[in-house]
């Protein structure tokens, strides 16, 4: 490999034409007063040639830094430019390495990395990053962030640098070396014990939220499956002459996540509908033909159970905000309840009122009982009582006591 040294006064002409592909050249440059390092790595499309280069004020350093760049290239690694950093990674990933994903997980990797990611290591040079330097970055945001949210501010960095390195950016990805610290404790699940979910149905009944409410409680569906659920899914007759009867139900088969897809194949399941669902869900067709009546605006006809005024689909905001009113109704603390917890509630009535958790994970569209089991564990109430009961049939109880 040649290595040749150029002074200022040597045309440009003759400093190109001793430099080919791959090869170094090492020149002193007198307007900047150093030695400069030039790599050749390739051409564009057009014929544009790619130059690497690095500099230093002896020689020596810079003959180091032609070597280095020179062992890169034979490995088959480019060299990035010296002033590529982190944030150049994270936004290039998330312009181009999002595309078809779901919008509202790429505005939460958005949200990430400029709250987090950037802001903590977006200006350090990403092939100067090391392990250390992401370690210490998550132990400060530990003492902030659930574990939950680590875990996925260490993704969105991980998953940058892996598209940086695919293109030759950086030579390994530090962040695959770095585990999860334990953060804050997230905010835990709730609720509603029986007598506040009375309380909630109630004040549910004069307001628009009744069906939705009704069916989030008494069915377990979850929110955005019920936002996505249409009235050709719902029988509200069932087969009541046929054997065994058919009773009314609902088909969950879709969702409103980028795909239409439940969130599982697990989870496409028909549920019976509790009498209160029915009535409710009657109500809530006739107050939908009405409101298409009386509002002289063009009507999305999706044939969604539950729509905005003119028949597009709810968002999360439409129902979190409608939900907190009705919250306010039932006396319960607007902040301190999601819509979500519906669900949550729908198996803490159930296992209070002593269904098998192998019946729950089916009703909420689980795999299997260890799903359940995990997402639902501080809802769950588990009774073992086998034992006890065997062990009285051995030892029954003296009448009289010991």
């Amino acid at each position: 490999m040649k290595t040749a040294v150029f002074d200022d006064d040597e045309n440009e002409n003759s400093k190109k034409s001793r430099r080919g592909h791959g090869e170094g050249s090492l020149y002193w440059s007198e307007s900047r007063q150093r030695y400069i390092a030039e790599l050749t790595t390739g051409y564009t499309p057009s014929g544009k040639r790619k130059v690497k280069k690095a500099s230093d004020k002896t020689k020596t350093g810079a003959q180091k830094k032609l070597r280095a760049m020179i062992r890169d290239y034979e490995d088959g690694l480019t060299v990035a430019s010296s002033g590529y950093t982190v944030a150049d990674a994270v936004n290039d990933w998330l312009r181009f390495g999002r595309n078809g994903k779901d919008p509202a997980t790429v505005e939460l990797n958005r949200l990430h990395a400029t709250n987090h990611v950037i802001p903590g290591l977006g200006a350090r040079k990403l092939r100067d990053l090391t392990a250390d330097d992401v370690d210490q970055w998550l132990a400060e945001k530990a003492k902030m962030l659930s574990t939950r949210t680590l875990a996925d501010i260490l993704s969105v960095l991980t998953r940058s640098i892996k598209r940086a390195q695919a293109r030759d950016k950086v030579k390994r990805n530090v962040a695959l070396l770095c585990d999860v610290p334990t953060g804050q404790p997230g905010r835990p699940s709730k609720s509603l014990t029986l007598p506040q979910a009375t309380a909630l149905l109630k004040a549910a009944e004069p307001t628009p939220m009744n069906a939705y409410v009704v069916l989030s409680l008494l069915t377990g569906a979850r929110t955005e499956e019920l936002r996505a659920l249409t009235w050709k899914h719902v029988d509200l007759i069932g087969a009541p002459d046929s054997e065994p009867p058919v009773p009314p139900t609902i088909e969950v088969w879709h969702s409103v996540r980028t795909d239409g897809d439940t969130k599982t194949r697990k989870s496409r399941r028909t549920l019976a509908l509790p009498v209160r669902c029915v009535d409710a869900l009657k109500r809530h067709g006739e107050l939908q033909n009405l409101m298409r009546a009386r509002y002289d605006l063009p009507w999305t006809d999706d044939d969604l159970v539950f729509s905005t005024k003119t028949g597009a689909e709810l968002d999360a905001a439409h129902v979190r905000r409608d939900f907190r009113k009705v919250l306010d109704r039932a006396g319960l603390d607007p902040d301190e309840w999601t819509p979500r917890e519906l669900r949550h509630s729908f198996v803490s009535l159930l296992s209070d009122h002593g269904m098998r958790i192998e019946d729950i994970s089916l009703l909420v569209g689980h795999s299997g009982t260890a799903v359940t089991e995990l997402v639902y564990r501080h809802q769950l109430r588990p009774v073992l009582q086998k034992g006890a009961e065997v062990m009285d049939e051995i030892f029954p109880a003296d009448d009289e006591g010991f």
